[in-house]
């Protein structure tokens, strides 16, 4: 067991914490979380804390936040307002140790060494500490804790401990926390626990098998309560205990389905593997997924650890054997925004999975097919065609978002995004033929792919109002900057919306032509005639987009340039965001911005800024946007890194890097995931000048000054290629699948099945 506690040796794969403050605790459980898409679980302590639950009083604050997620299960808390959440699950790995019936706790006598490491190439979680009690006694262990790659309904912990000291009564529970759990109990035995949901009628079934040896010899252990397991004995100084745990989880999304069996077969599978067998496979696994979606940077150490620790978090957040789930806005790592789906998804972590890991990219985007009826109810209720999709989603697509919270007066404040961010719709869309173009799943598109495309291009075209100027315009909503609500033609919308609507009217004539049989059934299916299609023609030609012709400029909502200037660089240096600094009424009324609006358009669609209009916009926006939001920095990097501005590029990586990577991040309710996708993309879509987007790959980087070289994986259309981008040349390999051509640096380059092209830059 020894050898599995040792991390990977090379420093560049293992982030380490040590010591312990009530002020970072809760982050670093964030960051260090680990997970595999079907489970996640924050990196609480699993010895000497006490126990949590949920307390009224408002001035302490919790030492630790433990926290075990299962994707998509959801219900709705007794909150104000009432939306759904996640529930948590049992916290399996909680570990009680009792010397002399006096328990081990971390706020009585001294930590002599406590340290957390992030192992991200095995996926695994290792800890070390020494901890002299009150008495005298000095306690060492080890731990590790991982949630299987292999097999995501499992889980594995061991861990090592010894006493420097003979003659101490032992005891040790290897116990299932269960406190503040939210579920009511429909089974509890010696290993198996099993619970429902009171409002959804979710249930989740756990099993566990825990075994503790002394000196290589198995220690037989009492059973006081269910999903308990207690062993005692004398200590000898130097005495090795070691405890393996492994454990089963699974869910059952409705009434009348018992997940105990699944969870029975998943318990079975590892016990027949056994915890070394477990190890393995979970380490193969990961092994393979670094191979795929690994980014290797020559030249710039820190900015290596980020991307890594990006690819780390969103190789664990995603599931492709299940498309009944997606990915919320912190993971399967906090409570912050409850689970809930965002823009985030499609936007900033679909070019991910797209090109590393076309299955879970799939399933994501099965996830918005299946939440469609959600979509086109909000679009009713609103007074629209169409698929409005949730602005907040959880498990059925239907909008989460409150209507209104209370502000710290006590009064009530008015949430308008779930209103009038209508966005999301095209976003959605833009991800389903981004996915398409790049994979080729023409069963996927056919399936699914169409219909949402259609239904967000009929939203649009009853979106937007003909008026007497000519043009049609989309009225009271709310883009990217959510600094300024209710405007009028916001250019990131509109220009979205037109896409959407081009595309609805491609995907039609595509259907018809290839296939036949399907465009008659969905055109009856959704009773689209030629009069419809007519209108998105229109709504198409006649969109209002704000742009003034003679600068080149698009004006990022109607009436944005009438605001206040104000120099947004001189509150930079305010720890608060500038709408506390200068106040909501005047952030309203002024030209600042607070996350990418315009820029971001720029980087989904380049193709409406031909010539130097990307580099106007990008210079116009830049210096007017705050970063009121962890997504913002991300997307300035990229579309800065494309139009070959590697200064400022790199300066809004580091920034991006920082969220969740600095010593004191405000990452408590968990990673900012979008975040982390944005970083992915602006290293490989910016640096990298990758575009899946045509009938061929295009490369064409932008390697910063200080790298050496830039190496990574794609897949397009069921091939595998690997780049590698020096100062000097770039070179293309096709790992896998059949001959292809790409276009590297503007050539056009055929290649073929196991070889390598190499083009000078």
């Amino acid at each position: 067991m020894l050898e599995a506690l040792q991390p990977t040796p090379e420093p560049g794969w293992v982030l380490t914490h040590d010591g312990y403050s009530v002020l970072t605790e809760s982050a670093v459980e964030s960051r260090f979380a680990f997970g595999n898409g079907f489970l996640g679980m924050r990196a609480a302590r699993s010895v000497s804390r006490g126990p949590t639950w949920t307390s009224w009083l408002g001035y302490i604050r919790w030492s630790s936040w433990p926290r075990c997620y299962l994707a998509g299960l959801f219900d709705i808390p007794n909150t104000d307002p009432p939306v759904p959440a996640l529930v948590p699950i049992a916290d399996w790995c909680r570990v009680r140790v009792l010397l002399d019936d006096v328990p081990l706790l971390g706020h009585e006598g001294e930590i002599l060494l406590g340290t957390r490491t992030l192992d991200m190439r095995r996926g695994a979680l290792l800890s070390s500490w020494t901890h002299r009690t009150p008495a005298d006694i000095t306690v060492t262990a080890r731990e590790l804790r991982l949630l299987s790659l292999a097999d995501r309904a499992a889980g594995l912990q061991l861990q090592r401990l010894s006493l420097d000291r003979d003659g101490v009564e032992v005891r040790i529970e290897a116990t299932f926390g269960l406190a503040g759990l939210g579920m009511e109990p429909l089974r509890l035995e010696d290993n198996l626990g099993a619970w429902r949901t009171e409002g959804t009628g979710k249930s989740v079934a756990m099993m566990g098998a825990a075994t503790l040896r002394l000196d290589g010899e198995q220690l037989r252990p009492e059973r006081p309560f269910p999903l308990r397991s207690v062993w005692r004995w004398r200590s000898v100084a130097g005495q090795v205990a070691e405890l393996d745990r492994l454990v089963a989880v699974a869910r059952a999304d409705a009434p009348d389905e018992d997940p105990v069996p699944h969870a029975r077969a998943a318990l079975e599978r590892s016990r027949s593997l056994g915890w070394r067998g477990v190890l393995a496979a979970h380490e193969a696994a990961w092994s393979a997924r670094w191979t795929a979606g690994g980014v290797e940077i020559e030249g710039d150490d820190e900015l290596q650890r980020a991307v890594r620790f990006a690819v780390y978090h969103l190789t664990s957040a995603a599931n492709p054997e299940d498309e009944r789930v997606s990915i919320g806005a912190r993971g399967l790592t906090g409570d912050a925004y409850f689970g809930h789906v965002f823009w985030d998804t499609e936007i900033y972590l679909l070019p991910f999975y797209t090109a590393t890991w076309p299955e879970a990219a799939r399933s994501l985007l099965m996830y918005r097919f299946h939440t469609l009826s959600g979509a086109r109810a909000k679009a009713a209720r609103s007074g629209y065609k169409g698929a409005l999709y949730a602005w907040e989603s959880a498990d059925t697509g239907v909008e989460t978002t409150p209507e209104s919270v209370l502000g710290s007066d006590g009064k009530p404040v008015e949430i308008l995004t779930g209103k009038m961010e209508h966005h999301i719709s095209a976003d959605v869309a833009y991800a389903v033929w981004q996915y398409w173009q790049a994979t080729g799943d023409d069963d996927f598109f056919v399936r699914a792919g169409a219909e949402i495309v259609l239904e967000t291009a009929r939203f649009w075209a009853s979106r937007a109002v003909p008026e007497s100027d000519g043009r049609r315009h989309i009225r009271h909503v709310i883009g990217p900057d959510e600094y300024h609500e209710d405007v009028d033609d916001n250019a990131f919308t509109n220009m979205m919306a037109r896409w959407n609507l081009a595309r609805g009217l491609e995907t039609v004539e595509m259907l018809r032509s290839r296939w036949p049989g399907r465009a008659a059934a969905l055109e009856e299916k959704l009773e689209l005639g030629s009069e419809e299609l007519a209108d998105w023609r229109d709504a198409t030609e006649r969109m209002a987009t704000g742009l003034d012709p003679a600068s080149g400029l698009y004006e990022q909502f109607a009436g944005f340039h009438a605001l206040e200037a104000l120099d947004v660089a001189a509150y930079a240096h305010h720890k608060v965001p500038i709408d506390v600094v200068i106040g909501r009424e005047r952030t309203q009324g002024a030209q600042v911005v607070k996350q990418a609006d315009v820029v971001a358009l720029i980087a989904l669609l380049p193709e409406a800024f031909p010539g130097a209009m990307a580099k106007i916009n990008f210079h116009h926006y830049e210096p007017r946007c705050a970063h009121g939001s962890s997504l913002s920095a991300a997307m300035h990097a990229l579309v800065a890194a494309r139009l070959g501005n590697p200064e400022i590029a790199l300066r809004y990586l580091r920034e991006t890097a920082a969220l969740d990577l600095d010593p004191d991040p405000n990452s408590a309710g968990g990673i900012r995931i979008a975040g982390l996708g944005g970083l992915w993309q602006a290293v490989v879509l910016g640096f990298g000048g990758i575009d899946l987007t045509g009938e061929a790959p295009r490369i064409d980087p932008h390697l910063p000054p200080g790298w050496q070289s830039l190496s990574f994986r794609i897949c397009w259309r069921g091939r595998r290629i690997a780049v590698r981008v020096t100062g000097d040349t770039v070179g293309v390999g096709l790992v896998s699948g059949g001959a292809m051509e790409i276009v590297i640096a503007g050539k056009t380059c055929e290649l073929e099945p196991g070889a390598t092209v190499e083009v000078p830059r």
